[in-house]
């Protein structure tokens, strides 16, 4: 879909609003260019020497129709902020709605905060469609009912019409693509930047050596470069639409006044008609420069709706249709014949796996790096689908089953899962009404958080600042473990879930989880023996393949 088709669709959600903007620069449309006449009748007034009742009325009504057209401008402010704030609600809850639904093929090769800072170009759409609906229908209106007035002057005039037409068709038709091209190349190399300066933040202590923080800035030197260079060739079009502009300018007002001034002198309009003329020409003109500067914003806006509709172009899980939260059923799940291999490689990352696991099963997987641990996680949990083969649960192939039903069974600690930003409770909780304090009491007891809660002065209403910062990495991990088993669930998936924690403390907790009363069936990955001591069986992957099961 092409931006400008994005664009037209993302303002048919606002018809009504979009139509009242432009009734009330209609409006003010015609008021303005009204105005020229009633200076065209007081010359005519003056001229002839009469101060009458007639002339008064007169200057009282184009005052009070600049005000009216105040009055309007006003009126169209309000309803361009209420779209502003329309547009900035949608994309808000689009990106939050989307986000955690994005298929993981969709994503993989994508760097999660490039997608999260997709949402910035929102506030150049606002900002952007406030100016191009106010701005540019005023301009366009004005130069319509402008050459509309002239032509009943003098039959010239609508020649100054077409050539204006011309003009601004001409402009518009090969700059166009040049000028979309270079914003959206000036786009992607703003986004590097910004993507290397999160870069930097997030490992702020790595580059604070002066050998590496030479490297962050030459990197920075190059990317920013790199958006100059595209920077200024969108310049180059911006620049080369206004000196047409300009040279279009001195033709026209050079050729209006000679032959205004002719047309006067030959007795074809008289200088109130002349005055009047020049008025609407001044207007007109400076409608079309309005229009040829606005194109910057309106390539601006452009660029932004095409930024963000990258992201709603990506892939997401389908619908829900029935979402239990409170599963009674066992789970037994199996890999029939999987493969599985990223689209842009040729080597698959798992070959050929076949797994059955029961439930209540406490089972350790095992194996060097790059074996495939990782990536049989993600086809167990759903995150990613199967190249070849099939993932069945209870006896019925995944694809069939809802995807976001089959989630509400299970908990999982992914590979570099962190704390939210909000309250330990939220971090527990999401603010799941239908968890019971004995169930919170029940999973931090357990995970020996209770003695850490009570040192707090908060409690669990204690703040979390982004990522945990003013928390060891040892009770980040045990937070993430009670929020795990706070739903009970039938199933945890656990990635490495004890390596912050000391010895003792871990040993206690994998105890717990691995307790053969426990109903849950566990599965994970960990460096920790203690897991495998407690496990029903433990699978060893090499290179992609199971390559041993050991039964206990």
């Amino acid at each position: 879909m092409s931006p400008l088709k994005r664009y037209f669709n993302l303002l048919r959600l606002d018809k009504k609003d979009i139509f009242q903007i432009i009734s009330y620069a209609i409006f003010a449309g015609i008021i303005s260019l009204s105005l020229p006449l009633g200076i065209q009748a007081i010359i005519n007034f003056i001229q002839a020497g009469r101060a009458s009742v007639s002339w008064v009325v007169l200057v009282i009504l184009v005052v009070l129709g600049v005000a009216f057209v105040g009055i309007l401008s006003v009126m169209q402010l309000r309803i361009t902020e209420n779209l502003q704030q329309k547009i900035f609600i949608r994309s808000a809850f689009e990106f939050s709605y989307r986000i955690p639904k994005l298929k993981f093929n969709a994503t993989y090769n994508k760097h999660s905060s490039d997608i999260a800072n997709r949402f910035f170009d929102t506030l150049s759409i606002q900002k952007g469609t406030s100016k191009l609906l106010t701005d540019f229908s005023a301009a366009l209106l004005q130069i319509l009912f402008g050459i509309i007035l002239l032509s009943l002057y003098h039959p010239f005039f609508i020649i100054f019409g077409i050539l204006l037409t011309l003009l601004l068709y001409m402009i518009f038709k090969f700059s166009y693509d040049s000028g979309l091209k270079t914003s959206l190349k000036e786009s992607k190399f703003k986004y590097k930047v910004a993507g290397w300066l999160q870069e930097l933040s997030k490992n702020s202590f790595s580059f604070k050596n002066p050998n590496q923080l030479d490297f962050a800035l030459d990197k920075n030197n190059k990317l920013v470069n790199d958006y100059i260079n595209y920077r200024e060739q969108h310049f180059k079009v911006i620049k080369r639409q206004f000196l047409q502009l300009i040279t279009f300018k001195i033709i026209i007002t050079a050729s209006l006044l000679l032959i205004g001034g002719f047309l006067v002198l030959n007795q074809q309009m008289n200088i109130g008609q002349f005055v009047a003329a020049e008025i609407i020409i001044l207007l007109v003109i400076n409608s079309v420069e309005k229009i040829i500067l606005g194109l910057e914003t309106f390539y601006d806006v452009l660029t932004s709706v095409e930024k963000i509709g990258q992201v709603t172009d990506l892939e997401i899980e389908p619908e829900s249709n029935t979402i239990q939260t409170n599963c009674t059923i066992n789970l037994s799940l199996e890999l029939e014949n999987v493969s599985f291999k990223f689209s842009d490689d040729k080597v698959y990352v798992l070959d050929d796996i076949n797994l059955k696991i029961a439930q209540g099963e406490k089972i350790t997987i095992e194996g060097d790096n790059g074996a495939g641990k990782t990536t049989l996680f993600r086809i167990l949990t759903g995150l990613i689908q199967p190249t070849q083969g099939h993932f069945i649960i209870n006896d019925d192939t995944f694809n069939k089953m809802d995807i976001n039903q089959y989630r509400t069974h299970f908990g999982s600690i992914l590979q570099d899962e962190t704390l939210f930003e909000g309250t330990i409770f939220e971090n527990l909780t999401y603010n799941n009404p239908n968890i019971s304090n004995e169930d919170i009491k029940w999973a931090l007891d357990n995970l020996k958080l209770t003695n850490f809660i009570k040192t707090l002065p908060e409690g669990l209403q204690t703040p979390i600042i982004p990522d945990g910062k003013q928390l060891s990495s040892s009770n980040i991990q045990k937070i993430l473990l009670a929020r795990c088993i706070l739903n009970k669930p039938r199933i945890l998936f656990l990635e490495n879930p004890t390596d912050k924690m000391d010895q003792q403390t871990a040993k206690e907790i994998i105890a717990f989880l691995m307790d053969p009363n426990q109903k849950w069936t566990v599965i994970v990955t960990s460096n920790n023996k203690e897991f495998s001591n407690n496990s029903n069986r433990i699978i060893t992957m090499e290179k992609g393949k199971i390559s041993n099961i050991l039964n206990k």
